[in-house]
């Protein structure tokens, strides 16, 4: 036998031991584990499924408005011959701001006055002959006709001559006065202004809400409202309306009315409004980290006897660092929050946090 055949030989027996060896150690392995293959395990770190109470606030800044805010208008001609009324003064609704020339007025009312009552007398008196038969039907009518017109000019002038003392039709703070004694004001159609007088006994404000969440707003909500000018004061009030066309932005408006009893808030002042919606409860929620995948395509491992399964769950809001979840979850259930890039459907796990 050549030398070539023989080292050939040499190293066929060689591999056939090794084959040989490598069998017996598995099977010898396999006797030992039972015959079952070794499966490696993944640590991960799990947390249970809870409810938790919302707390939700939606917060905007807006600005304070006067509930009422008056321009008062002159309604007659003439000369302002007094001043009742300076900036800063509170006057109750009917009070007088300023007084304008009455006298030609006057006159006319008090002509108008004796013309009316002439023919209210004559009226009657027509009316009792009436009932005699002492006049005509034309003369009655024509006595109604005098009495109905002097009653007309009656008011007309009784009108014009109230209106010489121009007042302001809602109980406020004077914040304008745009006239002074001497100073010639016109009527309608071009009515000179004489005053601004703003009720601040209640206050609005407006702000903008996104489309997200002005439907989780609702009329007589509570809000919150807070300035910088008393840090340590929150103030009350309640949502009054809510708008239901948004503007560009995709934004509502929403308006909050509030108490203003001691005059503290000012209108013009910068606010912090501070929504909680009354639709505030008890929700499902897990970590945000436990979610695999997005949001609108949300998937957990759930955790039971040591095996990950993957599950899919449709999920809510976002609340803070955790997920609403509203179906696919209870209470109770472990969801993996930790280890999830090694993880696979129906592995099993070692719970580093038990």
């Amino acid at each position: 036998m050549s030398t070539r055949n023989r080292l050939l030989l040499i190293g066929i027996v060689v591999v056939v031991i090794l084959i040989a060896l490598i069998a017996r150690n598995k099977a010898a392995l396999n006797s030992e584990t039972g015959g079952e293959s070794i499966e490696t395990a993944t640590s991960v770190s799990v947390v249970p499924v809870q409810k938790e109470a919302l707390n939700e606030k939606i917060s905007a800044v807006g600005t304070l408005n006067a509930i009422n805010d008056v321009v008062v208008l002159s309604e007659t001609q003439g000369r302002i011959l007094k001043v009742d009324c300076e900036v800063g003064d509170y006057k109750t609704a009917g009070s007088v701001l300023v007084e304008v020339d009455s006298e030609l007025k006057e006159a006319a009312f008090k002509m108008a006055e004796v013309t009316y009552e002439r023919a209210k007398k004559d009226l009657q008196r027509y009316e009792t002959l009436s009932t005699e038969h002492s006049v005509s039907d034309a003369q009655i009518e024509q006595a109604r006709w005098s009495y109905q017109s002097a009653e007309a000019q009656y008011i007309t002038a009784r009108r014009q001559l109230t209106d010489t003392k121009i007042t302001t039709p809602i109980s406020g703070i004077v914040t304008a006065r745009y006239v002074n004694q001497g100073t010639m004001v016109m009527g309608a159609p071009q009515a000179t202004q004489i005053a601004n007088v703003v009720d601040i006994s209640k206050l609005k404000a407006k702000i903008f809400v996104a489309e997200k969440d002005v439907f989780r707003i609702h009329t007589g909500d509570t809000a919150e409202v807070t300035t910088d000018v008393y840090p340590q004061t929150t103030f009350f009030g309640t949502v009054f309306t809510i708008g239901s066309k948004g503007d560009e932005g995709h934004t509502y408006p929403v308006e909050v009315l509030l108490t203003n009893s001691n005059r503290q808030l000012r209108a013009g002042m910068f606010v912090t409004i501070t929504v909680r919606p009354n639709s505030n409860g008890a929700v499902t929620v897990i970590p945000r980290e436990a979610i695999v995948g997005s949001i609108q395509d949300a998937k957990v491992f759930v955790v039971k006897d040591k095996i990950a399964k993957l599950r899919s769950v449709v999920a809510g809001r976002e609340i803070g660092t955790n997920v609403e979840i509203t179906s696919g979850l209870e209470v109770g259930e472990t969801v993996v929050t930790d280890g999830l890039n090694n993880l696979s459907d129906n592995a099993q796990v070692i719970v580093r946090n038990e």
